[in-house]
């Protein structure tokens, strides 16, 4: 990691929203809310679902391992952007820059996948329930935690490993709020041709695979609520995908057009606003839309308070 004159690259500096210095303090206030919002509801998800012996299936195994990751990739950017907010040094060492990225990356990808399972959980709980204990056992369900974990480890070391063997000299300014792989590959003076192929490839992969399940998914799922007689039945099918489908929905949208549009420098403004609902507030709403979709849940919360009281 050398400049063309043989120095070597210590630190970038993090553009981050050019506006006032009015705004960038109300943008803090904006965003330490929605940070806390999510810290609170992630935890809070997490010790609910820990807690509660009649939420202790593979659904919400599931959605605990949910909350765990969106705790984890939103914790890795927002921390450092709330501070920039405040501070007019807005520098951070290349280590720390390749650490928030790896982390960022990892449980990006992650969540990916694991959108993906829950929908195969969703699948096999309405089209096979009999089966369903059995093939959503606790070995089968630790299995595919950890095979979507793996999943973002690859991927990420992958591009870090490829992110190394470029050279910096044209400039260490990201014009981002943290460090991304295409703001920081745009900084490169080597040939990123590489490094850009295999975004695409990655990208589109994780992209294209996960959407694929979860396609084919509700896809077996709504024609099994067709055939229900029971409407009953059938609104109680469709309210326990209800909020997945709509996670699933926010979450690859702003995905797939924060990656798949064009390069420009409009793409990059666009990109930063992408970035925020993707990064920071899609973790926020996870909780939500679980929590105020999911009729166990509003249970469960209510017998803890009401246990308190």
């Amino acid at each position: 990691m050398t400049q063309g004159n043989g120095t070597r690259v210590t630190e970038f500096i993090l553009l981050g929203f050019e506006v006032r210095q009015e705004l960038q303090y109300i943008l803090f206030l904006v965003f330490l809310v929605i940070y806390i919002t999510s810290l609170v509801g992630n935890v809070g998800m997490i010790l609910l679902i820990k807690c509660d012996a009649r939420l202790h299936t593979p659904m919400y195994f599931f959605l605990q391992n949910l909350a765990f990751v969106d705790l984890c990739y939103t914790s890795a950017i927002t921390p450092k952007m709330l501070l920039n907010f405040l501070v007019s040094d807005k520098s951070i060492s290349f280590l720390g820059c390749v650490i928030q990225l790896y982390i960022y990356s990892t449980f990006a990808t992650t969540e990916c996948y694991l959108l993906a399972v829950m929908a195969v959980d969703r699948y096999v709980a309405i089209c096979n329930p009999l089966r369903y204990p059995v093939v959503m056992s606790q070995r089968a369900c630790i299995l595919l935690v950890t095979g979507s974990g793996v999943m973002g480890f690859l991927n990420t070391t992958t591009h870090i490993g490829l992110l190394l063997s470029l050279s910096f000299c044209n400039s260490n300014i990201i014009n981002h709020f943290f460090c991304d792989g295409p703001p920081i590959l745009a900084l490169s003076c080597s040939n990123i041709d590489v490094n850009i192929m295999v975004v695409v490839i990655f990208v589109g992969f994780n992209l294209s695979s996960t959407l694929l399940v979860v396609f084919f998914s509700y896809v077996y799922i709504l024609a099994a609520i067709l055939r229900m007689s029971s409407t009953s039945g059938r609104h109680k099918a469709f309210s326990t995908c209800a909020s997945h489908l709509t996670a699933v929905t926010i979450f690859y949208g702003t995905l797939s057009y924060m990656y798949l549009q064009p390069s420009s420098s409009e793409s990059q403004e666009n990109d930063k606003i992408a970035s925020v609902f993707y990064g920071i507030v899609i973790p926020m709403l996870n909780p939500l839309i679980y929590s105020l979709r999911n009729k166990e849940v509003k249970e469960a919360v209510k017998v803890l308070i009401k246990g308190c009281s």
